[in-house]
């Protein structure tokens, strides 16, 4: 049967929950604190509570009393730095802040809640009362998703930025909503294959050109495009058509806007007061103190609530990076060492573990990703061997040294060969997914096809190829919506994606190819099963620098899954070009980046190609092979 989420009104917070958040071990706040429609005596009204310890005074102002900040009064509960009331007469829509007076220097400050289910649509600032009641309809989802959501299953993420995936002209260029979104979100990403969607942060956020990464509601989905339970529907629609919900989650920084979480009581409560520890010197954002026990009650309780109520499949955490080091981004003497003398930053590492390990507790069938842009150890291994405990890991490595390498003209490319194989002496370090990502794609680096090189032809070709390669690596994938179709202008968060060039040949055979790769991915094992294992890649041949070709095997436990890649990365076909098998037979060319119907030439293998015993690349058997120009031919026997 589908679940609903319980109306039941909450209690005032018990002793045993405000010990738990100042241990720092209260991974539910959303149960208990912020503001919650609740009953007394008979009389209908609200709970209300909220963190300052610092305040001398703290009270709830809203519509309901003209913002008045001496008509509703909380009270503190003891030494817990929380002070908390019941306002009778308080119905949901209704609209608040707290209005906070700090013993410090005088400070007055009216702060929204940062445990709000839902805010007012920005610019304006205030919280809404607001419950979760939904009845969900993923049950089926909800007991299969492990399987869907295994390392050893095909993971195909489509990314998607909610206000600019597409957009309605005849009405002032406005985004869909959540529930607008659902049906047609849905049938793209079922039409062209992908298995999970990934959302840039849908979490509140003031500044809509950060794209959701400056976050000030880190409970409550913007409501740019509808209610809490607009965007469960689209969760649940997702689900019920077999798509895996990922959300990008940010406890890397926050911003300084007065209403949200900085200088909340008159002091830094959920930041360093060390702009050198407290201070992001790139994004002019606030950095979370880790080592207070009540923000890490707070980042854990945020995580918790996404993935119980929200029932996403997996968070990806933003800036992994910017947490680990204490030097991030910082000249020296613009940082302060550990308590070792070290860059490292001990407090967020211990986070990062904590957050990992109860995610994974309660939920053993999500998964959690690092956006990780350095070599730091072991983030995707688990807490008891000294890793991080991330699920997966981002592979930047591979994304940079790809897009360079296939930046070059192609006559340049056996120059730079080793950008194509180096990944392979670390692939295994990691459980990686391969990002071509949003941040490919802005601030002037341009579309992923206007990074192409030669004229449309080649372009389009570069591309298709550039895809063929990332399914053919192990790793599980990550394209940035627009990329299937082959987008020409740089990504723009305040425009629709260019749905108009599908009308082209070139634009829809290219999102004809990504389908196939797609479905291809889905269907063969050797492609996804053993991603994590080395047992299932072996090279054929990575040395031909001077043709600038590779060759290799992916496989699982069953020979006869194995599947043959060829890629040819030069403009020039390549006749009778051997490459060892380790079988004789008839390999079947199952697909073919050239083809005419992806936009290609057409040239090819006429189906598939007889193994001949003539050993090379160290096996005993060899296929005489037509290469395509730019392409990627993928066979099995």
């Amino acid at each position: 049967m589908p679940d609903t989420l319980s109306s039941a009104p909450p209690t005032l917070l018990s002793d045993q929950d405000l010990y738990l958040f100042n241990e720092g071990t209260n991974y539910r706040l959303y149960e208990t604190m912020g503001a919650h429609l609740a009953s007394r005596d008979g009389v209908e009204g609200a709970v209300f509570s909220v963190w300052a310890p610092n305040a001398r005074l703290v009270s709830v102002i809203g519509n309901f009393n003209d913002w008045s900040f001496g008509a509703n009064l909380l009270s503190p509960r003891g030494s817990s730095g929380v002070w908390e009331g019941f306002i009778p007469g308080i119905t949901k829509g209704a609209l608040y802040k707290f209005h906070i007076e700090s013993r410090r220097h005088g400070y007055r400050v009216d702060k929204a809640d940062p445990i709000a289910l839902w805010n007012e649509k920005p610019p304006r600032t205030a919280s809404v009362v607001w419950d979760l009641n939904y009845e969900w309809g993923d049950a089926e989802w909800m007991q299969r998703r492990g399987g869907r959501n295994s390392l050893r299953a095909p993971i195909s993420i489509y990314e998607v930025h909610l206000g600019s995936w597409m957009r309605v002209p005849e009405e002032h260029n406005r985004p869909l909503t959540y529930r607008e979104m659902a049906p047609h979100l849905a049938d793209h990403v079922g039409r062209v294959g992908f298995t999970h969607v990934e959302f840039l942060p849908v979490m509140e956020h003031p500044f809509y050109g950060s794209w959701g990464y400056q976050t000030t509601g880190y409970f409550a989905p913007t409501s740019r495009y509808g209610t809490p339970q607009d965007f469960m529907y689209l969760v649940d629609y997702l689900h019920q058509h077999g798509i895996g919900v990922i959300l990008d989650w940010v406890p890397s920084h926050f911003p300084s806007d007065t209403h949200g979480l900085a200088y909340f009581d008159g002091t830094h409560l959920y930041e360093h007061a060390d702009s050198r520890q407290g201070f992001h010197p790139d994004w002019k954002t606030h950095i979370f103190n880790y080592g207070r026990t009540e923000v890490r009650s707070f980042l854990m309780s945020s995580a918790m609530f996404w993935l119980d109520k929200y029932h996403v499949d997996g968070l990806r955490v933003d800036a992994v990076a910017s947490m680990l080091y204490l030097d991030y981004s910082r000249k020296q003497g613009e940082w302060i060492p550990n308590k070792y003398g070290g860059r490292e930053n001990i407090e967020a590492i211990d986070f990062l573990r904590q957050f990992n390990r109860e995610a994974y507790k309660e939920h053993p069938d999500i998964q959690t990703i690092a956006e990780e842009s350095t070599a730091w150890p072991m983030v995707s291994r688990p807490v008891y061997l000294g890793g991080l405990g991330f699920g997966m890991k981002w592979d930047m490595g591979w994304m940079h040294d790809t897009l360079e390498y296939f930046k070059q003209n192609p006559i340049h490319r056996k120059y730079h060969h080793s950008k194509l194989t180096f990944r392979m002496l670390y692939s295994w370090h990691e459980n990686f997914v391969l990002p071509l990502s949003h941040d490919e794609v802005v601030h002037g680096k341009g579309s992923l096809i206007g990074k192409m090189p030669g004229d449309e032809w080649q372009r389009f070709a570069n591309l298709r190829l550039l895809y063929g390669y990332m399914f053919a690596q192990p790793g599980k994938k990550l394209l940035f919506m627009g990329d299937e179709f082959g987008q020409v202008r740089e990504w723009a968060h305040d425009a629709s994606l260019e749905w108009h060039v599908l009308q082209y040949p070139v634009h829809s055979r290219l999102q004809n190819w990504v389908a196939d790769l797609n479905r291809f991915y889905r269907s063969e094992p050797a492609l996804h099963m053993l991603d994590t294992n080395p047992a299932g890649f072996e090279w054929v041949d990575c040395n031909d620098s001077l043709t600038s070709t590779i060759s290799l095997l992916r496989k699982t436990e069953n020979p006869a899954d194995t599947v043959l890649v060829v890629c040819n990365f030069t403009p020039v076909p390549r006749l009778g070009y051997l490459v060892g098998v380790p079988t004789g037979g008839y390999w079947r060319e199952l697909l073919n980046s050239d083809a005419q119907e992806y936009g290609g030439t057409g040239i090819g293998n006429l189906g598939g190609v007889n193994a001949e015993e003539l050993p090379i690349h160290g096996r005993p058997y060899s296929l005489k092979l037509t290469l395509p120009p730019l392409s990627a031919l993928f066979m099995k026997k």
